[in-house]
């Protein structure tokens, strides 16, 4: 467990291991989420490339896609298509 003191302002310090755990930087932001009266810190970039993840589960077997070479195929039939060639 690692514990950070609040400022006057309400400030706090997240510990070295907390930002190095969530991969934060220097002028990053965290989101805090509640789940059951508590609250979890998490690194808010995490958690849009989960959701992200979720969203297109499953498209890659519904194109077709089997290889690094089918997708890059698919990339260049869409910039053809948006082209207009």
């Amino acid at each position: 467990m690692e514990l950070a003191k609040i400022t006057s302002k309400g400030q706090i310090t997240l510990p070295i291991a907390i930002r190095r755990a969530l991969s934060l930087v220097d002028g990053g932001k965290v989101a805090f989420i509640e789940k059951n009266g508590q609250f979890v810190v998490a690194n808010p970039a995490k958690l849009a490339f989960e959701d992200m993840q979720t969203a297109f589960s499953g498209e890659a077997d519904r194109l077709g896609l089997e290889n690094i070479d089918d997708v890059v195929d698919l990339v260049k039939t869409v910039r053809q298509e948006r082209n207009g060639n």
